[in-house]
């Protein structure tokens, strides 16, 4: 059950991130990531008003709002260093760096004592260079800083988010998923007094805004759960399939050639989560 709600987080994310790359082409990243994200937020407090009892918050590591602020100001950062750096049109850089932000909640959940099989091992070795090639890392034009730099951050802030996300989620993860978008919102609405905008974006643009949003808090809600219904490790392996999800729907709408290495990183990737599903 656990692998399944990853994956179907990895399916959001990625569509989310296609969807939001390609409309930080037309407006700032920072804004297509602050009006989605208050617009996640608002679904979030709706689904705790009608779906859940309110559990009141409580400023310890062991509850759910100390670490979803933590993962809403660090997702926060990663998706505008990400949406930015797919901007640039350099997405076979900035891409597969940010897909390596799954080491950083993995090597956590290996320090806190889980042990995989040595088949699933395996199967996450193979499902992580999977999704690196599959997003089709371009060094023939060398490595450009700016789209690199983005890149690094990008995978920090969602690695940072994604061990976060975990932590809350023990204690629930709707709540966690609810405390972080008020941490981002807010960051956004200082912003947007700061520079006196709200992005320039009109009524053509709300809906898209809107499925962008509610997608992402869904993609981190499945994912927290997933990480309660079995090893951390797998779930966020699983999880962080995403960039494959995007590369496909450049490919199908955007008609984006794939290279080589990427159709071997798509069968790596579906191999190793065969491998770690069948044991």
């Amino acid at each position: 059950m656990g692998s399944l709600l990853a994956l179907l987080s990895s399916l959001l994310w990625g569509t989310a991130d296609y969807l939001a790359g390609n409309l930080s082409k037309r407006f700032k990243a920072l804004a297509v990531t602050g009006v989605s994200q208050t617009f996640g937020l608002l679904f979030g407090l709706l689904a705790i008003f009608f779906a859940s009892d309110f559990i009141a918050p409580t400023l310890s590591f062991d509850g759910y709002f100390i670490p979803g602020v933590i993962a809403g100001i660090a997702g926060f950062i990663g998706l505008t260093a990400f949406y930015t750096g797919l901007a640039t049109g350099r997405m076979g850089v900035v891409s597969p760096i940010s897909s390596l932000s799954v080491l950083i909640p993995l090597i956590f959940a290996l320090s806190q004592g889980e042990r995989p099989t040595g088949v699933q091992t395996a199967g996450i070795i193979i499902a992580i260079a999977g999704a690196f090639m599959a997003s089709g890392p371009e060094v023939k034009n060398g490595l450009p800083i700016r789209p690199l730099l983005y890149a690094v951050i990008a995978a920090l802030g969602f690695g940072t988010a994604l061990t976060f996300i975990a932590i809350g989620s023990e204690t629930d993860s709707l709540h966690t998923m609810t405390a972080m978008r008020c941490a981002s919102v807010t960051v956004c609405v200082i912003l947007a007094l700061r520079y006196r905008t709200l992005g320039g974006f009109g009524k053509a643009q709300i809906p898209l805004l809107i499925f962008i949003g509610v997608a992402d808090f869904l993609a981190n809600f499945l994912l927290g759960v997933a990480t309660t219904k079995g090893l951390v490790s797998i779930a966020m392996v699983f999880g962080s399939l995403f960039p494959i999800v995007t590369i496909l729907l450049a490919y199908k709408f955007l008609h984006e050639r794939l290279q080589g290495v990427q159709y071997v990183g798509i069968a790596a990737a579906l191999s190793g989560v065969v491998l770690i599903a069948a044991f």
